[in-house]
């Protein structure tokens, strides 16, 4: 299967992922307010998604210098590098809420799992929400009703344990979809028990989301300290089965100083389980990287090859087990904005 976008496109999309922010002008006025995420690669910024040649990239922006620029006039915006065109005509896409097209909610940064690689937890009070049930589904609601509308998604940190956390997330679940009957939801959570997978498929989440966070163990320990590797594994095997295959996805997180074919390993698994892996590369931030680096030593930045690498190699596993990223109606894979996508962009 022909990817969605051509290689040349695939690669500028891989070489903006893997850059700095991309610098506003300091008289250019946004259409929207920009996305300021509480969860994901990019908690704790200001962000924009940019469209362009049917993809898109979600990044950083700021009013000073950037390793990009937005320019262009009139009607016509381009990102530049280096003061030239980089990417011609480029589109604004404005997030729902966290992503294009989709209502995606985390209704609780504050965790005890202490990933040294989330923003989440070490954001600044300001920067987040601080939101209840009736607000999170009042967004929801929302959001429901704004041009674009596709789908909605769910996740949340452990405030206190997976177990509270699964449950709260359960009865909003069950509440938006009395509201929104024929709505696709997503969910993001943390599970320890094969009755939870049950439970949030049974309140109505269609697809469920994970994550492994690195594959390699002895990474997997040091930056994941009160998650358990094996229970994830189980709770997705198990994840299939109920959700059923290609309903079920997985974070792996590449950059910690794991090798290609460790990554490729983990891909292979998840899908033997009817998962497929979100291949993520690691985004260095003010939030993460001393902690990262005080474990792991110095961390390297994720190269654009690397990027098409390893999700032209995971296309080839994927195939070869009938599943695809493409029939994902949630979550990151419908988003596209933070990664290199097998068979939309390689």
């Amino acid at each position: 299967m022909e990817a969605k976008v051509s290689p040349a496109t695939a690669r500028r999309k891989a070489e903006l992922l893997a850059g700095g922010a991309v610098g506003i002008p300091k008289d250019f006025r946004l259409p929207f307010l920009p996305s300021r995420s509480t969860a994901g690669p990019g908690a704790g910024y200001a962000a924009v998604v940019f469209g362009f040649e049917n993809t898109r990239a979600k990044k950083a922006i700021t009013r000073g210098p950037g390793d990009f620029e937005l320019g262009g006039a009139g009607k016509r915006l381009d990102i530049l590098k280096g003061g030239r065109p980089f990417i011609r005509d480029v589109k604004l896409i404005p997030t729902l809420l966290h992503a294009p097209f989709q209502a995606f909610v985390n209704i609780d940064h504050a965790c005890v799992m202490n990933c040294k690689f989330c923003a989440s937890p070490r954001l600044k009070a300001h920067v987040t929400k601080d939101l209840d049930d009736k607000k999170i589904i009042g967004m929801i609601m929302q959001a429901s009703k704004q041009k674009g509308f596709k789908s909605v998604a769910i996740t949340s940190a452990i405030p206190d344990s997976p177990e509270l956390t699964v449950e709260r997330l359960a009865g909003i679940v069950g509440r938006v979809r009395k509201m929104l009957p024929r709505t696709p939801i997503g969910v993001e959570p943390y599970l320890t028990r094969p009755d939870e997978v049950d439970l949030l498929k049974a309140s109505g989440a269609n697809e469920i989301k994970l994550n492994i966070e690195s594959f390699d163990r002895d990474i997997f320990e040091k930056v994941c300290p009160n998650r358990d590797y094996d229970t994830i594994l189980h709770m997705v095997n198990h994840a299939g089965e109920v959700f059923g295959r290609n309903k079920v996805c997985s974070n792996i997180i590449y950059g910690m100083g794991e090798t290609d074919e460790n990554v490729l390993e983990g891909v292979a698994v998840l899908a033997n389980m009817g998962a497929v892996a979100t291949l993520r590369a690691l985004r260095r931030n003010d939030y993460n990287l001393d902690l990262l680096e005080e474990i792991l030593g110095p961390l390297a930045p994720v190269p654009a090859e690397r990027m098409l690498r390893l999700a032209r190699e995971e296309k080839k596993i994927l195939k070869r087990h009938g599943l695809t990223t493409l029939s994902f109606r949630t979550m990151c894979d419908a988003c596209l904005s933070c990664d290199i996508v097998p068979f939309w962009d390689v």
